[in-house]
């Protein structure tokens, strides 16, 4: 009788442990998550997976090329978050793609610039100048108000945002505004007298904002990079802790030194994006 209760004991025993370890398991891999990114912070995320492993955190970190969206990703749930985009970025995904993904945390702001191989200055730019500027709806009007700001156009008075020809008011330069894929920015610089490059895409060709003869201001809200999160998950307590992780001062000390100010880390708070 007491070696058979010995025997129930020991089985129970095990059974414990089993689901101890299978439990163990479960929480490991709640606490990972799939980021998708890219290759332009990838030094960044690197520096974040070192210091979240710190705090039992594992960063499965997807980079993208040029050619994919990582948004496309994310919505079909093969990426848990991405952090490559601006909000004004966003928002036009979601409105041509009926998808809802919602920013959790801001990050930082990669400021355009007017990168040009023949020119020093912005007084040299001549009548009739070509300017590339990339082709996608939000950065083609994030580079029609960096010209308007450099007062060589004017837009639409009902300016939305989002670029086009017909979205130029006053050309009195006659500026040849040429749209090209955003990737290709920095390559046609040598075909026309100046580019207008995201900042992403710069560092990726060697340019740094002191390069560029003019760029856009620091508290363009619009123009915050953030990480995104299918709407289903913007509070998942797991993803918040990574939001907490990227906006620790440690992390925006590593940006600042890291990018030589190209990149400018930049917290707020959601409500104050939204405005």
């Amino acid at each position: 009788m007491k070696k058979g209760l010995g025997w129930i004991m020991v089985f129970l025993l095990c059974i414990g442990i089993l689901s101890g370890c299978q439990e163990k398991t479960t929480s490991t891999s709640e606490q990972t998550i799939k980021v998708g990114i890219r290759t332009s912070e990838l030094k960044t995320w690197e520096f974040i997976k070192s210091k979240a492993k710190e705090e039992g955190l594992n960063i499965d970190i997807v980079t993208f090329t040029a050619g994919v969206d990582p948004n496309q990703a994310l919505s079909e749930g093969d990426i848990d978050v991405n952090a490559f985009q601006h909000v004004a970025y966003l928002d036009t995904f979601n409105e041509k793609n009926h998808t809802d993904i919602v920013p959790i945390g801001t990050t930082i702001i990669a400021p355009l610039g007017l990168y040009s191989n023949k020119y020093k200055d912005l007084k040299q730019l001549p009548n009739g100048a070509k300017i590339a500027v990339p082709n996608d709806q939000s950065n083609w009007g994030r580079a029609l108000v960096l010209l308007q700001e450099a007062n060589l156009l004017k837009v639409v008075d009902d300016f939305d945002g989002n670029g086009g020809e017909d979205k130029i008011k006053k050309n009195p330069k006659n500026l040849e505004i040429i749209p090209v894929d955003s990737a290709t920015t920095p390559r046609v610089m040598e075909d026309v007298d100046a580019s207008i490059i995201n900042n992403g895409v710069a560092v990726e060709a060697g340019l740094g904002l002191k390069d560029a003869l003019v760029h856009e201001s620091k508290t363009a809200k619009p123009y915050i990079n953030v990480i995104a999160a299918r709407k289903e998950d913007q509070n998942n307590e797991t993803y918040k802790k990574l939001v907490h992780l990227y906006q620790s001062d440690e992390v925006a000390d590593y940006i600042e030194k890291t990018f030589n100010g190209n990149y400018l880390p930049t917290f707020i708070p959601l409500k104050e994006l939204k405005s």
